[in-house]
């Protein structure tokens, strides 16, 4: 019997904690074990996992003294793990009885596809998308699929361009393959579009992913409520700089360029007009995009001979 294990990143997650660990509890999929990462959470997150810890399924708790972010968190959760499969789950998210079971067996079927997901729902509006995957566009940004639409627009299962970090089911055997340096997820996207960074490595790497809209779950994901000043400056800086890191990590050279480039430079020269009009603040985040980026530039070449070596051995 294949084994899977859940990984959880908590993070002032005390009203969600309780309801997300209810529904994995009640998976048909036997899970081997629950490992929950504490970024030193100020609510009662911990505690209210602590009163889980003799339940059937055993649950594993790290408790950081300081944020680690997702990525880092979830490499934490991971790294505790020796399971076939493991799903990365947001505790903000409920399962439906067989999410992992479907998408397990998915995998099972294609030793070529290292990540599934299923259907994720908005808890605030079930009848409608909040992700079926992840996709890229000429522009080099990411969107989750059928987002914002109704749920019977996306009732057809098939292949995508990658999964979200809220629900995503990884095999062991792609993990291995695509980390670098020792990471699954880059620690130095901290938090957001990092599950879009482990997308398109893995599609790089001759991995593909795949959506089965009968796998289903629940995801709140309230800061995506509102407008752009609803969101907060941590939440913007970070994913204007991921998207950065990104295209400087995983983009190819090629005659594609013709086409894309000019697209990416355009959209990349607006975002930055904007910025300078509407949201200077987010000018400092070019200190971190400089800072990191000879480990970005470092990052790439590890990965081209990741593709090199690949290729040789086809």
């Amino acid at each position: 019997m294949v084994t899977v294990s859940v990984c959880i990143v908590t993070y002032n997650s005390a009203e969600d904690i309780s309801s997300c660990l209810d529904a994995v509890m009640l998976q048909s999929q036997p899970v081997q074990s629950i490992i929950i990462v504490d970024n030193a959470s100020a609510d009662r997150s911990v505690e209210l996992v602590k009163e889980r810890m003799n339940e059937a399924t055993p649950i594993v708790l790290i408790e950081n003294k300081i944020n680690n972010g997702f990525a880092g968190g979830q490499n934490q959760a991971i790294a505790a793990t020796d399971s076939d499969y493991v799903l990365v789950l947001n505790p903000d998210v409920e399962l439906y009885p067989d999410y992992i079971k479907i998408l397990v067996d998915r995998l099972e079927r294609d030793s070529h596809a290292g990540s599934a997901t299923g259907l994720l729902k908005l808890k605030s509006n079930p009848s409608i998308v909040d992700s079926t995957g992840l996709q890229m566009g000429l522009n080099r940004h990411a969107l989750d699929r059928g987002a914002g639409q109704p749920i019977d627009m996306w009732l057809e299962p098939g292949e995508v361009f990658g999964v979200s970090g809220a629900a995503a089911l990884y095999a062991r055997r792609m993990i291995n393959d695509i980390s670098l340096e020792g990471e699954f997820f880059d620690e130095h996207f901290f938090a957001y579009k990092e599950d879009v960074d482990v997308a398109w490595r893995a599609r790089l790497l001759g991995w593909s992913s795949y959506y089965d809209p009968t796998s289903q779950g629940i995801h709140a994901r309230g800061w995506q409520t509102g407008g752009r000043r609803s969101i907060s400056l941590f939440v913007r800086q970070h994913s204007y700089i991921n998207q950065l890191f990104m295209i400087v990590k995983n983009e190819q050279c090629g005659w594609h360029w013709v086409k894309v480039l000019p697209i990416v430079f355009l959209r990349e020269v607006t975002k930055l007009l904007y910025i300078l009009i509407r949201e200077r603040e987010l000018l400092s985040s070019w200190k971190l995009v400089f800072k990191a980026l000879p480990s970005m530039i470092r990052k790439r070449k590890l990965l081209l001979d990741k593709i090199t070596k690949k290729k040789t051995k086809l």
